[in-house]
C-alpha cells in the first residue's frame, strides 16, 4: 500500500484519528484531495478520464490506480482491508446501497464516506433530493440503470437524508460531520463495522 499525500487540500483530522495505522483502499482517489493514509487506489479504469484530467489541472499529476475495478464489485476477499474510504464518489453509483454493501464486505473496521453537499456542484443545485425509496428501487431492480454508465451524479443528498438511508439499512454510523473537515464542500458519514 502507499501513503498518498494531498497536493491541494488539507487532510482530514477525523480520518487520521480513526484510520492512521490501518491499511485500506480508497475508491476513486485523487492526488489533489488525497487523505495521507495507507491505501491502495481503486478506480474503474486506469485510462485518462475527465476526472484524471481535472486532477492533473489542479495539481500537476494524477494518482496512480493500484486496482482497476468497479467500486461496487471489488476483487478483494471478505474483510481483507481495515477500511474503505471515498470522497465525492458515492453519488456516482447508480446503486449506492450495493456499493456500500460491497465496501462493508471487504472492510474490517470502517467505511468512511464524504459526500458532496447538495450545492457543491453547480449542476446539482435545484435538483430534488434523492429519497431512500428511490435508492431502494434502484437496489431491488424496480428502477433499471441506464444502458451506459455516464458516471454522473445519480444521487443528491444532505447529511440528514444520507443518514436516513444508513439507518434504514441498519448500518452503524459512528461519526457524522455536517460539513466535512477535508475540503468543506461535503458531509462525512463513518460506518463502524463489527469485527
Amino acid at each position: 500500500m502507499a501513503i498518498y499525500k494531498s497536493k491541494k487540500f488539507k487532510e482530514s483530522d477525523l480520518a487520521h484519528s480513526l484510520l492512521d495505522g490501518l491499511k485500506g483502499i480508497e475508491i476513486g482517489g485523487s492526488y489533489h484531495n488525497a487523505f495521507g493514509l495507507d491505501t491502495l487506489n481503486v478506480d474503474y479504469t486506469a485510462e485518462y478520464t475527465i476526472f484524471k484530467r481535472h486532477e492533473v489541472e489542479l495539481c500537476g499529476e494524477a494518482m496512480p490506480v493500484d486496482i482497476v475495478a468497479s467500486g461496487d464489485n471489488l476483487p478483494l476477499e471478505d474483510k481483507s482491508v481495515d477500511f474503505v474510504i471515498s470522497s465525492h464518489v458515492i453519488e456516482h453509483f447508480f446503486d449506492p446501497i450495493a456499493a456500500i454493501k460491497e465496501w462493508i464486505r471487504v472492510a474490517r473496521k470502517y467505511v468512511y464516506i464524504i459526500c458532496p453537499q447538495r450545492d457543491a456542484l453547480p449542476s446539482d443545485i435545484g435538483r430534488p433530493l434523492t429519497t431512500y425509496w428511490e435508492v431502494l428501487d434502484r437496489h431491488t431492480g424496480a428502477t433499471q440503470p441506464p444502458e451506459t454508465d455516464t458516471h454522473e451524479h445519480y444521487s443528491v443528498w444532505t447529511a440528514v437524508t444520507f443518514l436516513e438511508m444508513c439507518e434504514k439499512q441498519g448500518w452503524n454510523v459512528c461519526n457524522i460531520q455536517g460539513i466535512d473537515d477535508k475540503v468543506g464542500n461535503g458531509f462525512t458519514i463513518v460506518l463502524k463495522l463489527e469485527s
